[in-house]
């Protein structure tokens, strides 16, 4: 099972989600600072991390965006504010997936298995990804590997989250196709993961800069107005 990185300055929340992680056969290790998490995240980077965002020494935002300058580990947001200016935020800064306290330990246990399955490309705990593991694909400059989450550009890298993967991924399937966001949200996240409509448009926007960082001149991800995204034919 997964290795997971909880970072929440309530004794609480971290005992009563790390035993319920444990439980389902996660090995959870729990800091209670922002600095100490940001730190055992870097040295040794789990498979998940769950952040709080308000904490000592430094916000859950802020390592959220300092993570992001080097990894796409998969990241869940927890938050006690009810307010969709910090989520929006969040998904600006690249998390996977946002949830608000109080929340029921059946629910993130649930959310957490949609993100692992989505950052492992779909494939559940049985399957053998040397057997069923999708092949790179390539159109034009781009080059995807689910296989190894790799992202290439004219053979530069891009670090993409598995959110951007996985919205990426969908759109350059079908070149010239029209993604709608509906089509797009369900690419991406499963059944049980609601996300607005901006959610879409905050990923798109971020992965749009991270190319434009290797390539000044992409625009192969075009917008409709009104209708939704499609990758251009080349």
């Amino acid at each position: 099972m997964a290795r997971i990185t909880l970072v929440d300055d309530d004794e609480n929340i971290v005992t009563s989600v790390s035993l319920a992680l444990e439980s389902q056969g996660h090995t959870v290790k729990a800091y209670f600072d922002g600095a100490s998490g940001l730190a055992a995240l870097e040295n040794d980077p789990p498979d998940l991390a769950i952040l709080d965002v308000k904490m000592p020494r430094m916000d859950g935002m802020e390592v959220l965006r300092r993570l992001r300058r080097a990894s796409h580990l998969p990241v869940i947001i927890l938050t006690s504010k009810d307010d969709e200016i910090d989520e929006l935020l969040g998904f600006n800064l690249g998390a996977d997936d946002y949830m608000h306290k109080p929340f029921s330990q059946r629910l993130l246990i649930e959310r957490v298995k949609a993100v692992l399955r989505r950052a492992n490309g779909g494939l559940g705990d049985e399957d053998d990804p040397e057997a069923v593991a999708p092949r790179a694909l390539k159109r034009g400059q781009l080059t995807l590997d689910p296989a190894r989450h790799d992202c290439l550009w004219n053979g530069l890298p891009v670090k993409l989250t598995v959110t951007e993967f996985l919205l990426l991924q969908a759109l350059a399937q079908r070149p010239g196709f029209v993604k709608s966001r509906d089509n797009l949200m369900d690419a991406a996240y499963d059944d049980q993961v609601y996300v607005d409509d901006r959610t879409i448009d905050s990923h798109i926007k971020r992965m749009r800069r991270k190319f434009r960082e290797v390539d000044p001149d992409f625009d192969a991800i075009e917008t409709l107005y009104g209708v939704g995204y499609r990758y251009r034919e080349a």
